[in-house]
């Protein structure tokens, strides 16, 4: 063993580190690895790390914040996917991970679950509960279009307009599957909400294809775009058996492109000949109704008596009146004053007795009222004495030395000095 490792190479731990990281990643140029998502975290920056798994192994991993704005679909913890990208190593950590430039979902089972787990999640938030659906107008000025401008759907939704109710027609082109496609309708559908002036409604159209390929219309940045865009969306996505999540988001479903169309018009020759129908009938009523009126009308004017008969009629119905409520009055004019005349020679004796009697009362008070006076008092021989500012002196303790008074007679007043 000794002399075996005298003639191995000798490496300094560096050294053999990048050996080792040439010959991997010279290797590995390009590698598709099928694992499930474990611990996905995104950083500030955009980056995103996270691990594939399997049964047995764990590989770390790396999505820059480029390739992950391109991916076909949004990694999730738990999905399981299939990776392309790089192997590259860390030769101070004598670490390996793979670099992903691409991803999509690995078979149309892992789809399948992924699909229905998605739906409950978003069912539960309310998204597809009818009572949020818009009601779609009857008759739009405009019509927004989501689909591809090239192929056979934009081509078909525009002939069959065409052909049933010629109206305005706004396309939106985006991709309707691949990297970006969701992005894209998503962005389409935002812009159209934000317009000055807006469609009406949205058509969002694509053809038929396997689930993967329709995979952009499951994705949940479209559905909560659908689901909160303000103009009412039709989804017409796939053939009718092809069903997408936003059909379950989208106001009405049509079940193809087609369909779409003639969801939004009439046809112009049958509202037409509808509005026809409909201006017969209207006037075949009017024309009932004015002849019953008339009828009856005339049925009315048989049955009143002659208008000169009826109002000299009248005339005499109302002499008689008048002349019954003049005579009335003159009787009640009568007897009322009769009446008052016979109050005023009862009441007039009584009257006159109470008057003298009152005059003779008021006679003893104004001669008891006299007596009374402080004038009389005076002249009976009393005085009363006042201050010089004619404040009248009831008690002698108002009084002080050497004060001057008034003294007050019947006759007159004198002055006087307390001592």
């Amino acid at each position: 063993m000794l002399e075996l490792s005298s003639i191995l190479p000798e490496y300094t731990v560096s050294e053999l580190s990048q050996t080792l990281k040439k010959v991997v990643e010279t290797g590995f140029p390009f590698v598709r690895v099928r694992g499930e998502i474990s611990g996905l975290k995104r950083h500030t920056s955009g980056h995103v790390y996270f691990s594939l798994k399997d049964d047995d192994s764990v590989l770390d991993a790396v999505c820059w914040r480029g390739s992950f704005q391109s991916l076909s679909l949004t990694p999730q913890d738990g999905m399981e996917v299939i990776a392309v990208g790089r192997i590259t190593t860390y030769p101070g950590r004598s670490k390996y991970q793979i670099v992903v430039q691409a991803m999509e979902l690995a078979g149309e089972g892992a789809l399948h679950k992924l699909l229905e787990e998605r739906k409950k999640k978003l069912a539960a938030e309310g998204l597809f509960d009818e009572d949020r659906k818009k009601q779609l107008p009857f008759l739009p000025e405009s019509i927004g279009i989501i689909t591809s401008a090239t192929g056979a759907v934009i081509q078909d939704i525009l002939h069959r307009l065409a052909d049933r109710f010629p109206v305005a027609v706004i396309l939106w082109p985006v991709a309707v599957q691949g990297e970006g496609a969701a992005s894209q309708i998503v962005a389409a559908i935002t812009g159209f909400n934000t317009l000055e002036v807006k469609p009406d409604v949205l058509i969002l159209a694509r053809g038929g294809g396997s689930l993967e390929d329709l995979w952009a219309f499951n994705e949940e940045n479209v559905v909560r775009a659908v689901a909160t865009s303000q103009i009412p969306v039709i989804s017409a996505v796939g053939h009718e058996t092809d069903v997408t999540l936003v059909d379950f988001a989208a106001d009405k479903r049509a079940p193809t492109p087609t369909a779409a169309a003639e969801f939004v018009v009439p046809v112009k020759s049958q509202l037409a000949q509808t509005l026809l129908h409909y201006d017969v009938q209207l006037t075949t009523r009017f024309n009932h109704l004015l002849s019953l009126y008339e009828s009856r009308l005339e049925a009315l004017r048989r049955g009143l008596p002659p208008l000169g008969a009826w109002l000299e009629e009248q005339t005499q119905k109302l002499d008689d009146f008048f002349e019954r409520l003049f005579k009335g009055e003159i009787r009640l004019i009568q007897e009322q004053t009769l009446a008052l005349e016979n109050l005023k020679n009862r009441v007039s004796p009584a009257l006159g007795h109470l008057l003298h009697k009152a005059e003779q009362r008021f006679d003893i008070l104004a001669q008891l009222l006299e007596s009374y006076s402080y004038s009389r008092v005076l002249e009976r021989g009393f005085a009363f004495v006042t201050t010089q500012n004619q404040d009248l002196i009831s008690s002698k303790t108002m009084t002080k030395p050497h004060q001057k008074v008034q003294l007050h007679f019947h006759d007159g007043t004198a002055n006087a000095e307390i001592y």
